[in-house]
């Protein structure tokens, strides 16, 4: 029977299974990761992970990150799985001394790590559509959809408690209008200038997870519109509060063009354990 070496880590609730593929070998067929990361994110029977993070040589940056879901599917990026990478990268002198270089399926990301602070720097945000109606399940929505690295719908209500995420939140996810891929659902309740609680249907965990960093990313960056759907120009800031207990700081800059560039996502992140798991 073979040990493989994992880390288990987690940032903002969000937890993932990592493993580091500069020390361990692993069969290199999609297929094959797939079917490993069904098994070591079941949750009682395995490990039990929000998803697989692997670290991988790369010829363009520190290190390349390949995130694959509880489904089974490779995903472009993750913002809260980037930053587990980054602290575990830089804990074991992994790439430069200063800033991360991290490759992925999304772009070269950046990222600074402070003890247990890891601060990132995301891709672009793009396809942004704002204000638009949604049927669901028989009702109209009115809600907004962004990419941060992977598909967001972002609908504002006025209490998170009182809203069904795992319900409306697959409902969204599977929505004619987001087909073939999907998307993810974020729902978020604004309490002050700048500060808002947010709640994420994820996309491949297939339930609500306790944090969601591109959902922070897009719900933060949606925030900042205004109700004839404009942007000031300048930098901002969105502290996001998590169903896991801390507050994500977001970070943009917006130009005169209403260009969105200089996207950062900064948090905590900690190495809970390392073990070995049989195969």
């Amino acid at each position: 029977m073979r040990k493989i070496e994992f880390s288990k880590m987690v940032a903002s609730g969000n937890d993932f299974v990592l493993i580091d593929r500069f020390k361990t070998r692993l069969p290199l067929e999609k297929n094959q990761i797939s079917k490993l990361a069904k098994e070591v994110c079941q949750r009682k029977h395995s490990i039990g992970a929000d998803g697989l993070l692997l670290i991988e040589p790369s010829k363009k940056a520190d290190f390349k990150l390949r995130i694959f879901n509880p489904d089974g599917s490779e995903v472009d990026m993750c913002g809260n799985g980037s930053r587990c990478a980054a602290l575990y990268a830089a804990q074991n002198n992994i790439g430069s001394r200063g800033k991360k270089v991290i490759e992925t399926l999304a772009g070269n990301l950046f990222a600074q790590v402070k003890k247990e602070k890891v601060k990132i720097k995301m891709t672009r945000p793009k396809d942004i559509r704002l204000r638009f109606s949604l049927d669901v399940d028989g009702n109209t929505y009115n809600v907004n959809y962004i990419n941060t690295g992977v598909p967001h719908v972002v609908c504002f209500v006025q209490s998170l408690d009182k809203i069904s995420v795992g319900e409306m939140g697959r409902a969204i996810r599977y929505h004619s209008e987001f087909q073939p891929q999907g998307t993810n659902a974020n729902f978020v309740e604004v309490l002050s200038k700048g500060h808002i609680k947010l709640r994420t249907y994820e996309r491949g965990v297939e339930e609500e997870t306790l944090a969601c960093g591109t959902g922070c990313v897009a719900s933060g960056i949606i925030t900042t519109y205004d109700m004839q759907n404009r942007i000031n120009t300048g930098r901002h800031k969105v502290r996001v509060s998590t169903k896991g207990g801390e507050t994500l700081s977001v970070y943009f800059k917006v130009i005169k063009d209403k260009t969105i560039d200089e996207v950062f996502l900064e948090g905590k992140a900690k190495l809970v354990y390392e073990g070995k798991l049989s195969k």
